[in-house]
């Protein structure tokens, strides 16, 4: 059994993989800064449901403080490092940047320092759909150029991208990068649409549509995800002999650095996503039809068949049965 790193391990995501892993018996380090960015009693609830197994090491620091994750990675060696504490979100970016600045650039050059000296055997970060930017190609694919970025959120991402590969580089870290796409599920975070769509919708309140609802993302179940995500952890990254990648391959020529996108495959739109939870509430939303938000794109769809070549073909959820389960999920939670 290995040991492995989880940063942001009572969020959304880190919650649920951390759960994956002691599932399988693997000793799991969470380290989570518990930031009220949204609210701090959802973050306990799930690290409340991860602190009783026996394998479970919690942290509660912030990824950007100086010398903690040095000491975190001399003190318990991990095999493993699954790297997703970040300050989150589109439109607080344009708020709040210098939140983005420190927890996800400098929080990211503390992990890469620590990793450097005490190496692991594969680093796995994540990244974003949200670096592709303003490419208007679709679906998108790893080895598309990613230069235009839409947000300040999207901009810190795509450098922590270019930040592991030069640590790949220079010391043969294995990294794999992650570009997640509209991640959805029970235990998902408050601020996202679906959670205020249904908190809105149950209560009566109306919903902020933005373009109008002329929008599409490519919705991806977190057991879907979290599936993908344990698989990858077990296709480590090789620097390329002849400094060529396979066709297809994101596989840098000069280091052992990978990008691999995890989505659905299958953009779904806006008026439907709103439409499965108005089935699975049972309720009829208000609509409050608005214009599109500043750093929004209008759709997002993954080419995941770099994914499925490196571990088979998982499972795709439909939308309407992962709504479903969110929505029982929400109503348990919540006493309802």
């Amino acid at each position: 059994m290995a040991t492995i790193l989880v940063t942001g391990a009572a969020g959304f995501i880190g919650y649920h993989v951390s759960r994956l892993l002691l599932d399988e018996g693997h000793a799991v380090v969470g380290l989570d800064a518990m930031t009220d960015y949204y609210d701090v009693t959802l973050k306990q609830a799930r690290l409340d449901r991860l602190s009783p197994s026996e394998g479970f090491t919690p942290v509660i620091d912030r990824v950007e403080t100086p010398g903690l994750l040095m000491e975190l990675f001399e003190r318990h060696r991990p095999d493993f490092v699954i790297h997703l504490a970040a300050q989150a979100g589109v439109r607080y970016s344009i708020e709040a940047p210098r939140a983005y600045l420190e927890s996800n650039i400098t929080g990211t050059f503390e992990l890469l320092e620590a990793a450097r000296a005490h190496p692991p055997r594969h680093m796995l970060l994540a990244s974003t759909s949200s670096v592709y930017g303003s490419n208007t190609e679709m679906p998108y694919r790893e080895t598309m150029r990613a230069d235009h970025q839409m947000s300040f959120y999207a901009a810190t991402k795509k450098a922590t991208e270019s930040m592991a590969h030069s640590y790949a580089h220079l010391f043969g870290l294995p990294v794999t990068m992650f570009r997640f796409f509209t991640v959805y599920g029970p235990w998902g975070r408050p601020d996202m649409a679906l959670f205020k769509f249904t908190r809105a919708i149950l209560e009566g309140a109306p919903i902020d549509v933005y373009n109008h609802g002329d929008m599409k993302r490519d919705f991806t179940y977190i057991d879907d995800l979290v599936g993908a995500m344990r698989r990858l952890m077990d296709a480590v990254p090789e620097r390329p002999a002849a400094g060529q990648a396979p066709e297809g391959d994101s596989l840098s020529p000069v280091a052992p650095f990978r990008v691999v996108n995890i989505g659905n495959s299958a953009p779904v739109a806006l008026t439907e996503f709103i439409a499965a939870i108005e089935a699975a509430t049972g309720r009829t939303a208000q609509r409050n039809m608005l214009p599109m938000q500043p750093g929004d794109v209008p759709a997002t769809w993954a080419d995941t068949t770099l994914l499925e070549s490196l571990t088979g073909t998982g499972h795709h959820t439909p939308v309407t049965e992962g709504v479903s389960r969110f929505v029982a999920w929400y109503r348990e939670h919540h006493g309802l």
